[in-house]
């Protein structure tokens, strides 16, 4: 970019006219959005356009004081909305890693008001408070890891800052998931623009009365992005030809101008000792007073470290390091006569074109510099290149003070060959105080006198709630589920008794299927011996996963001699497994041995909370070895690579609950009964001795054992030499199902046989899918459809047997008088 270019941007050239005049998107809404935003072009599958806010301080270069008074205006808007007193009780969370900046500012203009940013960087000592997903992720990207667990459980209204509104998918889960947790009253959400369509205007409404709380929306400018037809084909066409040719706007690997190099020093900020360096583990107002008095002399030692007669200098962030960099920026911006700018870098990855109506002019690539927990990546400087900048003041965390960042090739290198004086200033990343645990554990329970299992089978890392009175009505319970009111895991279900005629139907199933379920334990374990230790510790995830395991150590007994130790451990979505189970296992086996065990797969959402929670406990124990891949009988979703089968069929312990589980609840988390030192709970349910299969169940799978060694064989020999790669086909159909049948949250869509069973015995369901030509596999569906008044639609092209849907708008009034589901 060249002086004459950076001339014209600032002539009153859109830079956003590029975009707008080749692909005919337009902006309409306010007269302020043209100045707030321009447009690029990315990569993306769903949507080409991006929109660049020129006042987030994230890929524009910009004032610093007009980056902060726009989070300030912001915050004194939401102080004056929910008055002075009721604003004293807020807390503000902003989102990694765009808005951390954004969101602390906000929180500047509150006032007094304990800061939170989420964040994609797991740390060592801090447990995960929570954490959602965005959209369409496969993985939980954001984590939450307050220093103070009680900074999310008050009743006072959340802040929730983002820098655009569009969808709003993001912030609907962050909220849904928070408010499973910590629930409360009133939510404020607060972005620089409403970019809303109209097909989208109204979710907020709706999801604020699903839940039964107030949420209100403060943005600083609204509008919406009008696309013509093609227009995702014509962009994804011109980011093509663009990244082919570069359009001369890549500056990437060390093209200085006459390859000259700039030089790089260090400057000492003397950061102030116990000052957190932004809100990753809670930002308070004692926090913010201290750094006030700090910025100053900050401000001072940077100013005395840059050139002289420096005209033009450049604050750089770093990734959600956005607010300490800003406030530096700002303070600076006060110290000097210089025109100081300040901007940050990023993981997004965006086409570069150096054109006046264009956002991005240049690109500066680099490697990542901060041992990402996702793995190397690229990294990248927006619209510093070219941009006339007589310094750079590169802000990072000392977590980023790396080799990678002062390599050749690193960020520090790429600056030094575009820009002549290159400081660096390192904040110290902050460390919280991890809690004390204590150093024993209680041994596992085992039957007789929990679970009707023989003691040897299996030991259970659980708590005893049997004299707890747990259980809920169904329709009860699903209502405060789905509120928001309570987590699922917080109650049980009055448990279900078959009738006669079901379990008639459950014994002509496991007649059926008995043979079927041997060949895929058979396999699952032969394949588990031959690629993940020769003498495993099978860890069920109770309690469908138990069965499973106890079917896995028998055929490793009958097969192979091998008496394996197995356990069961709860795991539980959105909360994740039980870390004490994982100290427990951890002090007594080798991490490196445990296998993982559960019954079938569905969308995976088991899959995906077993990886985050062992990545959360590596970095807070500093324990490694855990392997987060399950071991499954079926993987009827293309989730794990470690399975039996991939059929979709009826595995009978899913049928009858306890009763073909050794008598034990699904199980409980709840923070009255279960302390940061404790195991989770579950129940024996003793009083159904009469009714229990579950000895019946394993013994009519485990006699085939003789009879399909043959094929067992075959088949590991064959699964062993496949490409078993998850394609997670069974999520995008969930996605696919929930756009389809207009229902918001993926979590009440129950992928499968097993899945759908579940869904008619504990939850409210509201209809089930069947693949068109599906048998027998579907009779007992079939039955307890007709029992509970649910209709079952065929659908073709189906990858699953079944899929049960819950009640997407429950609340007691969607049940008849006789207590059975009605349709919408």
């Amino acid at each position: 970019m060249t002086e004459r270019a950076r001339a014209e941007g600032r002539a009153g050239v859109w830079s956003g006219s590029w975009v707008a005049e080749r692909l005919g998107v337009e902006l309409a809404g306010d007269d302020s959005l043209t100045g707030l935003l321009g447009l690029a072009l990315r990569r993306n599958p769903k949507r080409a356009h991006l929109l660049v806010s020129n006042v987030l301080g994230k890929h524009v270069p910009q004032s610093p004081s007009v980056v902060h008074g726009h989070g300030v205006a912001l915050g004194r808007r939401v102080r004056d909305l929910l008055g002075a007193e009721t604003a004293g009780h807020a807390v503000v969370l902003g989102y990694a890693e765009t808005a951390t900046g954004l969101g602390h500012s906000v929180a500047d203009g509150l006032g007094a008001a304990p800061y939170l940013h989420s964040t994609r960087r797991p740390v060592a000592g801090v447990s995960r408070a929570g954490g959602f997903e965005e959209s369409h992720s496969h993985a939980t990207s954001h984590l939450l890891l307050p220093e103070d667990p009680a900074l999310l459980a008050g009743d006072g209204p959340l802040v929730l800052v983002d820098d655009e509104f569009s969808t709003g998918n993001t912030v609907l889960n962050t909220v849904r998931a928070l408010h499973e947790r910590y629930p409360r009253k009133r939510y404020v959400v607060v972005a620089l623009v409403d970019m809303r369509s109209p097909a989208d205007a109204g979710r907020l409404e709706d999801f604020a009365r699903e839940i039964g709380a107030r949420v209100d929306l403060v943005t600083a400018a609204s509008g919406t992005v009008r696309l013509p037809p093609g227009v995702l084909e014509k962009g994804q066409e011109l980011v093509a030809r663009y990244e082919a040719g570069s359009a001369g706007a890549d500056a990437g690997a060390g093209s200085g101008a006459g390859g000259a190099v700039g030089r790089v020093s260090r400057v000492d900020l003397h950061w102030p000792d116990g000052v957190p360096d932004g809100g990753r583990h809670g930002f308070t107002a004692a926090h913010r007073e201290r750094l006030e008095n700090a910025l100053p002399g900050m401000a001072a030692r940077i100013a005395g470290a840059l050139p002289a007669g420096a005209r033009r200098v450049l604050v750089l962030g770093f990734e959600e390091l956005m607010y300490a960099p800003l406030r530096l920026a700002d303070a600076l911006e006060r110290t000097t006569d210089a025109d100081v700018r300040y901007s940050t870098t990023t993981r997004s990855p965006v086409l570069a074109v150096d054109d006046p109506g264009y956002a991005i002019r240049t690109r500066l690539v680099f490697p990542a510099h901060d041992d990402p927990a996702d793995g190397p990546g690229e990294r990248y400087a927006y619209n510093v290149a070219g941009a006339g900048f007589d310094a750079v003041v590169a802000v990072v965390d000392s977590a980023a003070d790396t080799p990678a960042l002062r390599a050749p090739d690193g960020l520090l290198g790429r600056l030094a060959a575009h820009v002549p004086h290159v400081l660096l200033a390192v904040v110290p990343s902050y460390v919280p105080h991890a809690s004390e645990r204590p150093s024993m554990l209680p041994e596992p329970l085992r039957g007789p006198d929990f679970s009707s299992y023989a003691s040897d089978e299996v030991g259970w890392l659980l708590q005893d709630f049997s004299d707890v009175t747990l259980e809920a009505p169904t329709e009860e319970r699903e209502e405060a589920i789905q509120s928001g009111g309570a987590h699922y895991a917080e109650s049980l279900p009055v448990e279900y008794q078959p009738s006669e005629q079901y379990q008639e139907l459950f014994h002509a199933a496991l007649d059926a299927s008995a043979a079927r379920l041997a060949r895929a334990v058979g396999a699952v374990t032969e394949i588990v011996l031959a690629e993940r230790s020769p003498r495993p510790v099978l860890v069920s995830l109770a309690r469908a996963g138990t069965p499973v395991g106890i079917l896995m150590r028998r055929w490793a007994q009958y097969r192979h001699g091998l008496d394996l130790p197995h356990y069961a451990v709860s795991i539980v979505r959105g909360r994740g497994i039980d870390a004490n189970a994982l100290r427990w296992l951890a002090a007594h086996h080798d991490p490196a041995d445990v296998v993982f065990v559960d019954g079938w797969t569905g969308k995976g959402a088991i899959t995906r909370e077993l990886a985050a929670a062992l990545r959360d406990f590596e970095v807070s124990d500093g324990v490694t070895g855990f392997n987060p891949e399950i071991a499954v009988l079926a993987d009827p979703g293309s989730c794990v690579r470690t399975y039996g089968t991939r059929d979709d069929f009826l595995i009978p312990s899913a049928c009858l609950n306890s009763t073909v589980s050794g008598l034990i609840s699904r199980t409980v988390l709840r923070a009255d009964l279960v302390g940061p030192h404790d195991f989770h709970g579950a129940k024996f349910y003793r009083e159904l001795a009469g009714s229990d299969l579950s000895p019946a169940f394993l013994d009519a799978v485990s006699a085939h054992y003789p009879d399909v060694t043959d094929a067992v064989h075959a088949q590991a020999k064959e699964l062993l030499a496949a490409d078993r790669t998850p394609t997670w086909e069974g999520w995008a159909a969930v996605e696919r199902i929930s756009e389809e049948y207009g229902i918001d949250d993926v979590n009440l869509v129950k992928p499968g046989v097993g899945e759908t069973t579940r869904v008619m015995l504990r939850r409210v369901p509201w209809k089930v899918l069947a693949r068109a030509g599906a048998g027998a596999d579907l009779d007992h569906v079939r039955l307890l459809a007709e029992q509970r008044g649910v209709p079952v639609e065929e659908v073709d092209d189906l990858p699953y047997t079944c899929v049960g849907l819950i009640h997407p708008k429950y609340t007691r009034g969607a049940t008849g008088a006789d207590g059975k589901a009605v349709a919408l």
